[in-house]
């Protein structure tokens, strides 16, 4: 999967969830809160956007992990710079 196919899947699986709307409420930190409000003004996006992506990536991350197949962050030349593990 390229990083411009990722990067489809994860918001066309966030825009799918968004369909069928069901209000969660969620108690976090400050400093979870201030991150996430971070994200929200750097993307120019909403706290509740940053999370709905974050569950798609975590849903693709663990559907990769079935499959026993790794997620990493590539560099420019495709190099992995960055392997996640965890999740």
């Amino acid at each position: 999967m390229t990083t411009v196919e990722g990067q489809t899947k994860i918001e066309s699986r966030a825009k799918a969830e968004s369909k069928a709307e069901v209000r969660l409420s969620l108690i976090v930190s400050p400093e979870l809160n201030e991150t996430l409000e971070a994200l929200a003004q750097s993307l120019h996006s909403s706290k509740s956007e940053i999370l709905r992506k974050a569950i798609a990536l975590y849903d693709v991350a663990a559907e990769a992990k079935q499959k026993d197949q790794r997620i990493g962050i590539l560099d420019k030349d495709r190099k992995v710079v960055t392997e996640i593990v965890g999740i």
